[in-house]
């Protein structure tokens, strides 16, 4: 069994370096945790690689009108996977949220993946906690249930989340038939722990950037992560 990685690009020339990993991720770190890129980068990826592309199109609060209009964009423009980030706290609002993103991919592109991603740091920034997460995503009909952290100030995934904590999401997920994704400033040294935790799907982007994600991905960088998690 094993994870793929997924690698996050900012720009098309950044992706002609990620091309090595398992799904080209595209945002746009300025934008945020989960920032969109444009629909025209999107397009000049998908036409780069065979691989899977898969495209963030932001953290968003309670907005289901905007969210699906930009969840179909970046599906419209060929992104494989489509991922958003829910930056708000009521259940019933996030469940909404979810079953908006669903329905404006699947109603068109029944074949593709949808991503909702929640924060391990939730509670500094009081959004719903990942592990609401996995029933929300199987009743709206969604595919992945992700998290990532919404600060990037160097702190990580495991300074928020233990390896328990993230075994019982990655489980949670399994048991219901839906893929887990695990990203937050991961570094070459938690490989190992994500191996044992072993969600589906693995993003990082600072990680191959060489420790900074406003630098530039590193094409032997990724070739390094790629080999680590294989």
């Amino acid at each position: 069994y094993c994870m793929d990685l997924l690698v996050s690009p900012s720009s098309v020339e950044e992706a002609a370096l990620s091309l090595a990993a398992d799904i080209i991720d595209v945002k746009k770190p300025s934008e945020g945790s989960l920032g969109a890129n444009f629909p025209w980068v999107i397009s000049a990826i998908k036409d780069m690689t065979d691989k899977p592309v898969s495209a963030a199109i932001g953290d968003y609060e309670y907005r289901p009108g905007g969210a699906a209009q930009g969840a179909f964009g970046a599906a419209s423009a060929g992104a494989d996977y489509i991922k958003v980030g829910l930056m708000l706290k009521d259940k019933s609002e996030a469940f909404e949220m979810i079953e908006s993103v669903t329905k404006a991919v699947k109603w068109k592109y029944p074949e593709k993946f949808v991503v909702i991603a929640a924060y391990a740091d939730f509670e500094r920034i009081d959004t719903i906690s990942p592990m609401e997460i996995p029933a929300l995503v199987a009743k709206a009909g969604a595919d992945i249930g992700m998290i990532d952290t919404a600060v990037k100030d160097g702190k990580r995934l495991f300074d928020f989340l233990d390896e328990m904590t993230l075994t019982e999401f990655t489980e949670a997920n399994r048991r219901l038939g839906l893929r887990s994704a695990l990203a937050g400033s991961l570094k070459f040294e938690d490989l190992d722990l994500l191996k044992k935790i072993n969600p589906d799907i693995i993003g990082v982007r600072g990680m191959v950037c060489g420790g900074d994600r406003s630098a530039t991905i590193q094409e032997q960088l990724v070739q390094k992560a790629m080999a680590m998690v294989r």
